[in-house]
């Protein structure tokens, strides 16, 4: 379903929308944005998928260029397809924001607006500095992240699912952990101090366990592993066996 309609008028606005439309995709997901350009197939009748489109958004995004109001004769004409698409919004109680286009493009006045669409004078609007696009293009999109709850932002899904992350849990355990990833040559010498509970350390599938081991030192596998102090309850250490050449195991 598409969240967020995008409304501009080709030669004006329009390679601005063409930005957000890509941002806005990139971050929610070509699906849930429409730029008619864009959105609409060949061949596909236009007048009902613009209108039915915005009747069922979320938000409307109104881009304003610099010579939006020129366009009087066009706004003035009821069948002018910009004017249709935010007419249809403020009749379906579709939220609308104007963005506006470049440091040259001012606020909306009503006296340049025809009746219809009086309203967005009143409108909080967006200002989008076409020489500062990234930081106008973050804007827009943590602004629609706010006023559509419903959409799921990709990038931050990207971010958490990152590759080389690493998460453990430690529990029943007093004093000092320390967790590292992406080791590279030999790692030897692993010591746990005062643990209290289950310890668990190592990789691979060969077990040694000790159900209770106080004072002293505790060496398990080839002796580069090794636990110091007072531990109680389950101590178990897990390591791999080196491979050796031609080894079949007799």
């Amino acid at each position: 379903m598409h969240e967020v309609f995008i409304n501009y008028r080709t030669g004006d606005g329009d390679k601005t929308a063409a930005l957000i439309d890509e941002e806005l995709k990139r971050r929610f997901g070509r699906d849930r944005v429409f730029r008619a350009s864009r959105s609409i197939a060949p061949g596909e009748a236009f007048p009902d998928k613009l209108l039915t489109t915005v009747r069922r958004a979320s938000l409307l995004l109104a881009v304003v260029g610099p010579d939006w109001t020129n366009f009087r004769s066009r706004l003035n004409n009821p069948g002018d397809w910009v004017r249709k698409e935010i007419e249809e919004a403020f009749a379906c109680e579709v939220p609308v924001v104007p963005i506006l286009d470049g440091r040259k493009t001012a606020r909306l006045d009503k006296a340049a607006l025809p009746d219809a669409l009086s309203r967005l004078a009143d409108l909080q609007s967006v200002p989008f500095d076409t020489q500062d696009a990234e930081t106008g293009l973050r804007r827009v999109g943590d602004l629609v992240a706010d006023l559509v709850p419903g959409l799921t932002d990709l990038t931050r899904a990207e971010e958490n699912a990152s590759p080389g992350s690493v998460t453990n849990s430690i529990d029943d355990m007093s004093g000092t952990a320390v967790q590292s990833s992406d080791f590279t040559g030999d790692v030897g010498g692993t010591v746990i101090k005062d643990a209290h509970g289950p310890v668990h350390t190592g990789g691979g599938s060969i077990y040694q366990n000790s159900r209770h081991v106080s004072g002293g030192r505790h060496f398990s596998g080839n002796g580069m592993t090794y636990f110091e102090g007072d531990n109680h309850g389950g101590v178990q250490h897990r390591y791999d066996a080196p491979e050796r050449c031609g080894d079949d195991g007799r």
